[in-house]
């Protein structure tokens, strides 16, 4: 072998240079995160990012044009996709309690370059997602003042409900103005929130959890009282002679389509240096989350298709035809409010695990050194927060963010596969380390779990993939200009 030759094969070692579980574990102590979170906020961080735009947004255009009622199914599939996932991330998040998340599993499972990858996705994953839900919350803020009788300047709310077109919805509001500043302002508000520290902020989610849970609850049991059984036949609607539409095809484009409705509830496992006991608290605030939300979502839809014929469903505002439907109207004012309720946390959570997967990053020296700095007061990564919440806020102000949805399930599918290979992986190469919580039936259960998300994955259009694409170029020439050349020499 030539000296050319030698060097070449260290490069691409380089490359691929793995963290140990105890290089990952070891950087915990060091760190001067405040541990206040607990099973029930963490619990609450989890469903605080999945009670969103899923449930008041996607379920009725989900039954409408592709899988009507059995939209349930979907919700089924959707959500036992995510069980797989979650199991892997709570073993894993067990095993190595730091705040990366992914980026830091994939750090030890395949090497540098493949977690620069995975938290770079990451990176338009919770930044993306945030953005997009908060011009959502622009759009039922601007509903919901309407409603009382207050109209806000058309030149301050556009575009009204990026959300709510991520179905493309027909009638949805198109943009009209040039700056969002709803939008902006929730995105900056509680960024501030974040910056003054974790207890806070999980304080104000628990309580704004816990009124949208009372809201959807009374939904399910008022709506429920006024089921009509025969608009849940036929159950399974008969395809209309395309892929997608109704039939079982329907009901697997519908899982891909309320999939978005799943998206954050891995940030919980972004909270492991700021959780008590994280090998226990994480798995029980990953699984618990997700089952109360599944469970939720499932009743919702039962309602919403029993009470209302799913073709009048197509709507942006799918609980307001229940509500409607079963006249009481005081209800809808309070549906509307525990929207921006589920919306705002969704933001919050997805603004948190953001700063916690930047700070990872940077520890790492992937990326610049300020994104690590602990405050000294609020115990927090406040510098990195504020700087992403002016970004998030800018984005949500200005740009018109109809194909964001699609582009943020992307990444959290690629996500949510490379957690379920690094599972595998990490048993295989570790068998003797102990671990807190197993995932039961691996490796089969990890297998299904990443062919689910690559299925998911497929139905999604090149468009997506291509706009994927062209991120991750943008994201690689930043890794060899920067993050490669400072990153930081551990591991084998």
């Amino acid at each position: 072998m030539t000296p050319e030759d030698i060097g070449e094969a260290a490069l691409t070692q380089s490359y691929l240079t793995r963290k140990t579980i105890d290089d990952a574990n070891g950087d915990a102590p060091n760190e001067t995160f405040r541990r206040s979170l607990g099973p029930f906020s963490l619990t609450a961080l989890g469903v605080g990012a999945i009670i969103g735009a899923g449930i008041f947004v996607l379920t009725g255009a989900a039954a409408a044009r592709y899988a009507g009622p059995a939209v349930i199914l979907s919700f089924a599939l959707a959500g036992l996709a995510c069980a797989i996932v979650a199991l892997c991330y709570a073993e894993l998040a067990a095993l190595i309690p730091v705040s990366g998340s992914t980026y830091s599993y994939v750090y030890i499972a395949l090497g540098e370059i493949f977690a620069w990858v995975i938290g770079w996705d990451l990176v338009l994953e919770y930044a993306m997602g945030a953005a997009t839900v908060a011009v959502g919350w622009s759009g039922y803020l601007t509903s919901l003042l309407a409603s009382l009788g207050l109209h806000l300047p058309a030149e301050l709310t556009a575009p009204s409900g990026a959300v709510l077109r991520l179905l493309d919805a027909p009638g949805a509001a198109t943009a009209t103005g040039l700056f969002n500043a709803p939008a902006a302002a929730v995105v900056l508000v509680i960024t501030g929130l974040l910056m003054l520290g974790t207890r806070e902020s999980a304080r104000v989610n628990n309580v704004m959890v816990g009124f949208k849970l009372a809201v959807v609850a009374v939904v399910i049991v008022a709506g429920g009282l006024h089921v009509v059984p025969a608009n849940w036949t036929p159950f399974l609607p008969e395809n209309a002679g395309e892929f997608g539409h109704f039939g079982w095809s329907g009901v697997l484009r519908g899982a891909a389509v309320v999939f978005f409705a799943y998206i954050g509830f891995d940030a919980v496992s972004t909270a492991a240096q700021e959780a008590h006991e994280p090998r226990r608290t994480i798995p029980i605030g990953l699984i618990a989350s997700l089952t109360i939300c599944t469970a939720l979502y499932i009743g919702v839809s039962a309602v919403l298709t029993g009470v209302v014929p799913f073709e009048k469903l197509d709507r942006p505002d799918p609980i307001s035809a229940v509500i409607d439907a079963i006249g009481l109207p005081w209800l809808a004012v309070v549906v509307k409010f525990a929207a921006l309720a589920g919306l705002t946390t969704v933001i919050l959570v997805l603004l948190f695990g953001q700063a916690r997967i930047m700070f990872a990053m940077a520890k790492d020296g992937l990326l610049p050194g300020f994104f690590g700095r602990i405050s000294a007061r609020s115990r927090t990564p406040a510098l990195s927060q504020g700087l992403i919440g002016l970004i998030v806020a800018t984005i949500a102000a200005v740009f018109p963010i109809d194909v964001l949805g699609e582009m943020v399930s992307i990444g959290t599918l690629a996500a949510f596969a490379l957690v379920c290979v690094a599972v595998m992986y990490l048993r295989h190469s570790h068998p003797e380390t102990p671990r807190p919580f197993r995932v039961p039936g691996s490796p089969a259960l990890p297998t299904l779990g990443v062919v689910a998300c690559l299925g998911l994955m497929a139905g999604l259009p090149w468009e997506t993939w291509a706009r994927l694409l062209l991120w991750l170029v943008l994201g690689m020439g930043f890794y060899f200009v920067y993050g490669h050349r400072n990153a930081r020499k551990v591991g084998r």
